[in-house]
């Protein structure tokens, strides 16, 4: 509700600057000699659902953990940021946090030929493979790395033009016919591809949208099963998801948000198991709602996520991801809203991918009524906003750098790790920075510890992906859950604060085990 204000002030500030097992990871039984025993790690290939879980290609349930990164809908035809970094090392920092996949919005301007990317910085080697590629050539290159990395993608239709949003699936300037021609040309650009897992077909459908009522110029949920159709003929091995409404049977809510007409009109596609259910769900920063001002609140949250959506994945009808929500965290009302939902999303520690799956708004700092993971200067971490979605963080996937399939070896092998410490920023009285740990032994590891010591009086005031004791100089940090088991050649990453600035890089060495 009320989107098209947030989207304008992103644009607006967009042309004023002109993450199941482990990460890579490969389950190693009790028997190391038993190799029917070894399973590739959660999320190889592409996936399809069961119930309300995603399975993938060998069948086992994932779970999407993500975020949000936008700007291909803009009228900067690129994802934002690029004037502030390289892209590579944005979708680095997305992997060191422990997100596992990419939501990219776009709009259907990218496939007109009068369409350039701009605002890229191409200075000091930044982005340097971008110069001269168009829009859906540099979506390639993001596809591309992501994938190598481990992270997956889902392709957003976010908007018919790069003006704003719409209602309606269609507008007067782009027909249907244009809307489902440009998802279809998506899908099979990247068939074979299974980094892209699959197509959010449209965003925030808003009244006057319907589902179920049979006008075919206003039912979102026959024009998804005509779209979804019409992607999945030309690659039937993608998910297909389906936002909600604003409205149903009288009962209002967030836009993209109302899926209570599910229960009765189900989406219905040619390739069984593809469908998974997306709803919107915002705080008080985007739009005031009647339920933040119930007494109350917020346990009377579950009682509402559950009306207009969550009863999709609690009586297993089919899977459930909130590929939009977030808040600028400043009203207590905000606070507790978030606590409640990443509850209610069932934290991966006691349910694994037996949850709902995420993609928060935004990575980007700049969207005006959220704000992002990202503070403004593009690089440093909201270290309290990130730490919300701790506990619904969950693992990456096998890398396209590596062979995941791989059973390691049989015998055992020699269990090894390096790790790498960057500085990402430093500003003299703090600091930012990562380690990446790869595994360089010749077996699958399931946990690992790294050491260093600053040669001056640095202090670790926050830390992400990894648990930590700090003992004067010396700072040893260890795997969080979701990131300690890693396949021969994979890597994790932790990223950290620390305080004053001027340290340096010290060696750190790293044990595992």
């Amino acid at each position: 509700m009320f989107r098209s204000l947030r989207r304008a002030l992103c644009a607006a500030a967009a042309a004023l600057l002109l993450i199941l097992a482990g990460v890579g990871a490969q389950t190693v039984h009790a028997d190391p000699a038993d190799a029917a025993d070894r399973a590739a790690a959660p999320g190889a290939g592409y996936w399809h659902t069961s119930g309300r879980q995603m399975l993938d290609a060998a069948g086992q349930p994932v779970r999407i953990a993500g975020i949000n990164w936008f700007g291909f809908e803009t009228a900067n035809y690129t994802p934002h940021g690029l004037w502030a970094r390289d892209y590579k090392s944005m979708i680095d920092q997305m992997k060191s946090l422990g997100y596992n996949t990419i939501r990219l919005p776009y709009s259907d301007d990218l496939f007109k030929s009068g369409t350039v990317p701009n605002s890229i910085d191409f200075s000091g080697g930044k982005n340097a493979d971008l110069q001269g590629l168009g829009s859906l050539q540099i979506m390639d290159r993001i596809v591309a790395y992501a994938g190598q990395g481990g992270l997956k993608v889902v392709l957003d239709r976010h908007r018919p033009d790069a003006a704003g949003q719409s209602a309606l699936w269609y507008t007067s300037a782009v027909s249907e016919s244009t809307w489902i021609a440009n998802l279809k040309a998506l899908a099979t650009r990247y068939r074979g591809n299974s980094t892209v897992i699959g197509i959010d077909l449209h965003n925030e459908p808003h009244d006057p949208a319907c589902w179920g009522c049979g006008d075919t110029t206003r039912d979102w949920r026959l024009a998804a099963q005509r779209a979804g159709n019409a992607v999945l003929s030309v690659n039937p091995e993608l998910l297909i998801f389906v936002e909600g409404v604003q409205t149903f049977n009288g009962v209002s809510g967030w836009w993209g948000g109302n899926l209570m007409g599910v229960a009765q009109y189900p989406v219905q596609l040619d390739v069984p198991n593809r469908v998974v259910y997306s709803a919107h769900d915002y705080a008080t920063s985007v739009a005031q709602q009647s339920w933040f001002s119930d007494p109350t609140f917020p346990a009377n949250m579950p009682g509402i996520w559950d009306k207009y959506w969550g009863y999709i994945f609690k009586q297993n009808i089919a899977p459930v991801w909130v590929g939009e929500f977030g808040t600028t965290l400043q009203s207590t009302i905000d606070q507790k809203w978030l606590a409640a939902l990443v509850s209610y999303l069932r934290p991966t520690s006691t349910y694994g991918a037996d949850s709902v799956s995420w993609t928060f708004w935004s990575w980007n700092p700049n969207s005006g009524d959220t704000g992002g993971i990202l503070k403004d200067d593009w690089t440093t971490v909201d270290t309290v906003k990130d730490g919300y979605l701790a506990s619904v963080k969950a693992p990456g996937f096998p890398g396209g750098g590596g062979d995941p399939g791989d059973p390691g070896d049989p015998g055992g092998g020699t269990a090894a790790c390096t790790a790498a410490y960057t500085v990402s920023s430093d500003w003299g009285g703090g600091f930012n920075a990562e380690v990446k740990v790869t595994n360089s032994g010749t077996t699958a590891l399931k946990s690992w510890k790294t050491t260093w010591t600053w040669p001056g009086a640095q202090k670790v005031t926050s830390m992400w992906n990894a648990s930590y004791t700090q003992s004067g100089a010396t700072v040893t940090a260890s795997n969080a859950d979701h990131n300690g088991a890693l396949a021969v050649g994979g890597s994790a990453s932790f990223g950290f604060g620390g305080a004053p600035g001027g340290g340096g890089a010290p060696a750190v060495s790293c044990t595992a085990t």
